[in-house]
């Protein structure tokens, strides 16, 4: 790479300025040379049962040869739609081992989003958690999905915890509501075909497509990101080598272990746990439901770990609960903040309370996803999300496409490096638009650079609020009215108004029930300039998020007035 660094000098002592993914050929080799070597290990562990590598590798190996059996040739899409369950790493290895192309699915879509991702990938099979088969069962006629495979929460642990398991879920927590799939196959039924049918073992290179991550869709229609091989390659061995320098302080007689609460079909848990997991031979810890935190912490009571990513709103919900304490923090060696921008008000409770700092970072779909973070090794919150990771570029555009050099000065955010996608499944005008002549994706967030090279995000192009004239971005009313006593989290989004263009809505949740109005706007003339301060000011129980617990400005923005 060409362009001038300045970014390197800030680099803990051994993260090496350039990763070399041409190590593997594909994440099938990345996957098999883990089964091997690390066959003794634990690889999962969920509600209370460990799922070791071996189970993995020939759980999968049987599903990939199922998956063939079915007419299935390389290159043809199977969506995964499921929670943190173990079946998702299994159907994953099996579908890659198998030639063929993972399309992760949130299971909390509704059946027209399900539809519109299904018929955009054009996914011949699904894998599918029996809580969301109704959803299916309202769009697949509409889709190309020919095969179903149905799985259930107790399919993989032991007997007769599974069962029992399975029967709590369907009958008492009645999470299974009635559907009608004829023809779908159970997840074991399936398992027990392949057995008996010969697993023909496909070429796969790093030119291949692994995945194709669909965007929430907040720039119009959802895309899907096509995400190579060897892209994903790359931001794992990135963010293995980022980690590393804390990683290391591991015991050597303990198996690293990481936290994996957000969602699998999500870019941020595939990489950096599922992915990074097996190639560094660690244990994940999965928690199907990151929003019971009274269960999330339950379990983590139990368990000794080192790695936790999550997005701000789960590291804010576990640190103010009163079971927080009854999880024993000392081991946790990294804790990494993505998916949205952490409040210095929740960087600085976490630090508190666990001793290990919220390392932020930054990504996207587009970017396998990670892009940027802080150095694992800062002992305080920055505020920013860090410096490019190794063989990555960032730089700012301004309007025109031109590069932004004065310090402080906000553009663009355009990133270039090996973790970039090939480009929008289909679309290829909406590549093209996203896309530099010299090979850097625009993120479409707008961020600032200081001289050491360290990025700190303002806000996405389209979440600025115009007041007057000026500028006001949400991240920065968000960030100052977090630290306000009493306030547990916040919102700000624009509102059309006819003095101003726009006015500032503000959207509270109360941590100290007797919050006021008045107190707010009180701390808020204090602590910002005129334009910024909110005209509307709402208290709410919670704020709406997306199952990754994004806060969803949009929603605010568009709610009945």
């Amino acid at each position: 790479m060409t362009e001038t660094r300045i970014w390197l000098s800030s680099y803990p002592e051994g993260v090496p300025a350039e990763i070399d993914s041409s190590q593997y050929d594909s994440l099938v080799s990345l996957m098999e040379e883990s089964f091997s070597k690390y066959a003794d290990r634990t690889a999962y562990s969920f509600m209370g049962q460990n799922i070791g590598y071996q189970e993995t590798d020939a759980k999968s190996q049987a599903f990939a040869a199922y998956l063939q059996s079915l007419g299935l040739e390389k290159g043809d899409r199977v969506a995964i739609m499921m929670p943190n369950v173990p079946q998702y790493p299994v159907a994953v290895a099996a579908i890659l081992r198998a030639g063929l192309v993972v399309v992760n699915v949130n299971p909390l879509y509704t059946p027209r989003e399900l539809e519109h991702q299904l018929k955009d990938s054009g996914a011949k099979a699904i894998v599918i958690i029996e809580n969301f088969a109704i959803t299916l069962q309202k769009c697949m006629a509409q889709t190309q999905v020919k095969h179903v495979v149905l799985c259930a929460m107790g399919d993989m642990l032991s007997m007769p915890k599974g069962a029992v398991v399975n029967f709590v879920v369907r009958n008492f927590k009645n999470l299974v509501p009635e559907f009608f799939l004829p023809g779908a196959v159970k997840f074991n039924q399936a398992l027990r075909r392949g057995q008996r049918v010969k697993f023909v073992k496909p070429v796969v290179n790093s030119d291949d497509i692994a995945v194709l991550q669909y965007t929430g869709g907040t720039t119009g229609v959802s895309k899907g990101a096509v995400l190579l091989h060897r892209n994903v390659i790359a931001n794992l061995l990135q963010s293995e080598a980022w980690n590393d320098p804390v990683m290391k302080r591991v015991p050597a007689n303990e198996q690293p272990t990481s936290v994996c609460a957000l969602p699998l079909y999500h870019i941020f848990a595939f990489t950096v746990n599922m992915m990074l997991g097996l190639r560094t031979g660690g244990k994940n810890i999965l928690i199907p439901n990151p929003r019971d935190l009274p269960a999330v912490l339950k379990e983590l009571s139990k368990q000794t770990f080192h790695s936790f990513p999550a997005v701000n709103t789960l590291f804010n919900g576990l640190a103010n609960h009163p079971d927080f304490d009854k999880v024993n923090w000392k081991n946790l060696k990294v804790s990494v903040g993505g998916g949205m921008a952490v409040t210095s008000a929740v960087a600085a409770l976490w630090l508190q309370k666990t001793g290990c700092p919220i390392c932020e970072g930054y990504g996207l779909s587009e970017t396998s996803p990670s892009a940027s973070c802080n150095p694992t090794t800062s002992t305080q919150f920055t505020g920013t999300i860090g410096v490019p990771l190794p063989s990555t570029s960032m730089k700012l555009l301004d309007d025109e496409g031109n590069e932004v050099t004065e310090l402080g000065q906000p553009g663009e955010i355009a990133i270039k490096g090996p973790q970039v996608m090939a480009g929008y499944w289909q679309r290829p005008d909406e590549t093209a638009r996203c896309m530099t002549p010299d090979g850097y994706f625009k993120s479409g967030d707008i961020g600032i650079r200081d001289a050491r090279g360290f990025f700190k995000i303002v806000d996405r192009k389209k979440d600025m609020i115009l007041v007057s004239g000026f500028n006001v971005y949400p991240n920065d009313v968000e960030e100052t009215v977090s630290l306000c006593p009493g306030v547990l989290e916040c919102a700000a989004v624009g509102v059309p108004d006819e003095k101003t263009g726009e006015a500032v809505k503000l959207v509270i949740v109360k941590k100290d029930p007797s919050l006021t109005e008045s107190a707010v706007r009180e701390y808020c003339r204090a602590n910002m300039t005129g334009y910024k301060q909110p005209k509307l000011i709402e208290f709410k129980t919670e704020l709406p998020k997306t199952a990754v617990g994004k806060i969803l400005r949009r929603e605010l923005r568009d709610a009945p007035k």
